[in-house]
């Protein structure tokens, strides 16, 4: 996969670049530099592809080391 594909993107990804490419090319930035700026946004939002979905982030409920240890009095 060439670096840069939109492959991994969710839909809602996917959309949201499309669109923004749209508007770039409306302002008569050429189609190859609309894609790499709408891209570039995209990621910049979102972290890139394939992140959407519960259960990201956080710790998940795990306790740190610390946290075992012997009770404050």
């Amino acid at each position: 996969m060439a670096k840069g594909d939109k492959d991994k993107y969710t839909d809602k990804q996917k959309r949201k670049a499309e669109h923004i490419e749209v508007s770039y090319e409306d302002r008569s930035v050429s189609q190859e530099e609309a894609e790499r700026r709408a891209r570039a946004t995209v990621n910049k939002e979102s972290g890139g592809g394939n992140k959407s979905g519960s259960g990201r982030g956080g710790q998940g409920g795990k306790k740190s080391s610390s946290e075992y240890g012997a009770e404050s009095k």
